[in-house]
């Protein structure tokens, strides 16, 4: 009996030697509006191993607009994105913080988040073979720039004022209520995100991450592991300095650019944490060839694939071609592991 694409993706994060390699495709909404016959026929062809599992919430939180339509989000957090471009999401251009203190209140915790329907998330987890996510996805440093700015936030963080330690120590501690109420149900594993690399480095010094960050995240692990969950991890750019960090803490899965620190920069950690993706999305999947994108799957498996700890996952994304998305997929599919 074939094993099902849960077991396979546990397996993979287990490092006990898979049939295959999962597989998951990002797909941005310009990408499904602008290739919805090429999206068709990958999903046909090379299903995802991964669902995710909304809330089915009991209570809404306030939002106004869309986030992937021309125009104005407001998020559930109060902070509005101005958006130039369908199908991706836009920036925040006003941050409502702008001192800790006297706009404290224009700040909304989105705690209709926390009444989630447990029964109706483990009906959801039941009815797939799938390896299930928890929809929800906290970012604390991202939330933390849409709130303040970035710019400013930067400059807090260099001198924090004690009014920003304390909304930190507030929003952890929702983020930890929002990951305990999902560890109670019956999904697979919990993720979260923040964007912490630039091209060539963090965008913080590590010294500064490793104090205010990983303890966070360390707490993120333990909640997960605590309840028998794995924890998933999305970060953008160069992030090579704390994949030390990451290892040490627990953390299961890891999806980072690759191609922009180094496949082989990487291979000290395999073995020890599983790579969720991913291949090059500001290169070559817009603008190599079907043959470099083959060899690049290859290269990743080379460095990283350690009897496991490796998933076949790339992004659709504005510019990526839809033969080099399929051709991620298809090489996978050809290694012989």
């Amino acid at each position: 009996m074939s094993a099902t694409p849960r077991e396979i993706v546990h397996q993979t994060l287990a490092f006990a030697g898979p049939a295959r390699v999962p597989r998951e495709l990002w797909v941005l909404p310009i990408a499904a509006e602008k290739y919805p016959a090429a999206l068709a026929e990958l999903e046909r062809d090379f299903p995802s191993d991964f669902a995710a599992i909304p809330g089915h919430e009991r209570e809404t939180a306030p939002t106004r607009g869309a986030p992937h339509v021309v125009g104005e989000f407001t998020d559930e957090w109060g902070c509005t994105f101005i958006n130039i471009q369908r199908g991706v999401i836009g920036e925040v251009k006003d941050p409502p913080v702008k001192d800790w203190v006297a706009d404290r209140a224009r700040i909304h915790v989105p705690r209709e988040w926390l009444t989630l329907d447990r029964d109706a998330v483990n009906r959801d987890c039941a009815a797939t073979d799938r390896f299930t996510f928890a929809m929800a996805c906290p970012r604390p440093f991202e939330q933390l720039q849409f709130l303040r700015g970035s710019e400013n936030l930067y400059l807090d963080l260099a001198d924090p004022p004690a009014e920003l330690l304390a909304f930190m120590r507030e929003l952890h501690a929702f983020n930890c209520e929002v990951f305990e109420a999902w560890a109670r149900t019956d999904v697979d594993a919990l993720r979260f995100m923040d964007d912490w690399g630039s091209q060539r480095a963090l965008l913080i010094a590590p010294r500064l991450w490793r104090e205010l960050f990983k303890p966070m995240y360390r707490d993120y692990v333990q909640i997960a592991h605590a309840h028998g969950k794995k924890l998933f991890m999305h970060s953008d750019g160069h992030i090579t300095a704390i994949y030390p960090d990451l290892v040490e803490i627990g953390m299961d899965a890891v999806n980072s650019q690759l191609f922009c620190m180094g496949v082989e920069n990487l291979a000290p950690f395999a073995g020890r944490i599983t790579f969720w993706g991913e291949i090059d999305r500001q290169h070559l999947l817009p603008d190599g060839t079907p043959a470099e994108i083959d060899a690049a799957v290859r290269k990743v498996h080379a460095q990283l694939w350690r009897n496991g700890g490796c998933i076949a996952q790339c992004e659709f994304g504005p510019a990526a071609r839809p033969e080099n998305v399929r051709q991620v997929f298809a090489s996978w599919n050809a290694l012989k592991l």
